[in-house]
């Protein structure tokens, strides 16, 4: 199993470009056998510790396999909207990894 951790930081006013994109990814997840886990948007405050800065929101997706998380990626209706993505995101980080 693969697990894929999402920290998203969006441009300032476009919630609601970025969320017209998740609209239509995050239903694609699962036809490629995956699973949104988390889907989670801290509030100011929230912070306990550390450096990096509190992103706007943070996906936690499984796949069976990297071959499953490659081909949402290239998924073709997605493709058509990732210039919302392009438009609203100002950075992401992507962690991925296996559960021990």
């Amino acid at each position: 199993m693969l697990y894929i951790t999402q920290l998203i930081y969006i441009h300032e006013g476009k919630e609601e470009i970025f969320h017209q994109f998740e609209d239509v990814a995050i239903p694609l997840i699962e036809k490629y056998n995956g699973k949104l886990l988390l889907r989670l948007r801290p509030e100011p405050g929230q912070m306990i510790a550390g450096v990096q800065e509190m992103p706007y929101e943070i996906h936690l997706v499984s796949f069976p396999e990297e071959a499953a998380f490659n081909a949402f990626k290239l998924d073709k209706e997605r493709e058509k909207f990732l210039h919302l993505k392009d438009a609203s995101v100002r950075k992401m980080l992507l962690i991925q990894g296996i559960a021990l």
